[in-house]
């Protein structure tokens, strides 16, 4: 998912900066527009976004809401922006006044970290006390980001959103009382399981006790749903390793050459790298290619191209650089993968060199 990829690069670039960030118009600029230039809106254009857009409130005259973002010269969403060490619930009050004189349908409140994103699904107009969709930068969720998706400037449409928001809303809020009965039963939940099966009147006393009985029962049930599923996964695993077991052996048997095996943590490098390179390229040209002493990470697939190795087949790891030129190989020791993120620049210079 290319918005996923995206965010998990804003994600480092966020975990990397934000110690050095001090005050709100930073984080606007080093958080707030990297986001909203990955949802494909031209942050260099004021007609499409738009700075301090001035929401004249009443008698306040002059009132400005930090970004406006425009499509067909209508304003779709407006966003709020405070300093990412605030709370992104703290100050909805502030954008509560900005959506009721604005047109726009969606309001965003955010610290550059967590987005929490309002409409109007109570009443008309009036902008809702709870967001329907919170994206949190640090803690990425897929059905969170397959709503994010319609908010992309190629994706939106209003209609969609609007369904999505409810279904989603009310979605958020039927778990959330469900997992406050999973921990806190509530006396209506103990009735109604209970009269099911137990034809006695439900006196104070049996209510306590089957208020703790209904607790554990809960608990029981959803302990023993996860362990099944992991069983089953565990078992389909199994069968997979057996099934490649055999195929690496009936290759051992008909041939004598040796065999190269891609590894997890190869694979996770591989990723990362890619991940990198699509600041700069398309997914398409990034190609890999394993062989016994290391795996190379190719432009183009072409062996004359190459962006980088990984030498992981040792005790000690080292990421092969390239920036330098093709015959110029460096190799640098790596404790670990989020290492590569440090060598972003060479990678990307190694892609400009070809």
């Amino acid at each position: 998912m290319e918005l996923k990829l995206k965010l998990e690069q804003l994600h480092q670039r966020v975990s990397g900066l934000k110690d050095q960030i001090q005050t709100e118009e930073a984080t606007k600029n080093a958080f707030v527009l990297p986001f909203i230039q990955i949802l494909g809106y031209d942050i260099f254009n004021p007609t499409e976004v738009v700075p301090e857009h001035i929401c004249d409130i009443g008698t306040k005259k002059g009132e400005k809401v930090d970004y406006v973002i425009r499509k067909n010269e209508e304003p779709i969403l407006i966003i709020e922006c405070k300093h990412w060490k605030e709370n992104a619930d703290a100050h909805n009050s502030q954008l509560h006044r900005y959506y009721h004189v604005s047109k726009a349908r969606f309001g965003v409140l955010t610290n550059g970290i967590i987005y929490n994103f309002y409409t109007d699904l109570e009443k008309p107009n009036i902008m809702d006390e709870k967001p329907f969709l919170t994206i949190n930068i640090e803690d990425l969720k897929d059905s969170a980001i397959k709503i994010l998706e319609s908010f992309t400037k190629n994706e939106y449409n209003l209609e969609n959103i609007l369904d999505s928001a409810e279904a989603f809303k009310y979605i958020k809020a039927i778990r959330k009382e469900f997992e406050n009965e999973i921990e806190n039963p509530s006396d209506e939940l103990v009735k109604l399981l209970v009269n099911r099966f137990f034809d006695k009147p439900l006196t104070a006393n049996r209510m306590i006790s089957f208020k703790e009985y209904t607790k554990k029962a809960l608990a029981i049930s959803i302990n023993e749903s996860i362990s099944y599923r992991l069983k089953s996964a565990l078992n389909i695993n199994e069968k997979i390793e057996t099934k490649v077991d055999e195929k690496v052996n009936q290759i051992d048997e008909n041939n004598g050459a040796p065999k190269v095996i891609t590894t997890v943590e190869e694979i996770e490098a591989f990723q990362i790298v890619k991940a990198i390179l699509r600041e700069k390229i398309t997914a398409e040209r990034i190609a890999h290619r394993d062989t016994q002493s290391y795996f190379g990470v190719l432009l183009d697939d072409n062996n004359r191209k190459p962006i980088c190795r990984f030498h992981f087949n040792s005790a000690n790891k080292y990421l092969e650089l390239f920036h330098k030129g093709k015959d110029a190989g460096e190799r640098i020791p790596l404790n670990n993968l989020d290492e590569i993120y440090n060598h972003r620049d060479q990678l990307h210079q190694t892609v400009e060199n070809y």
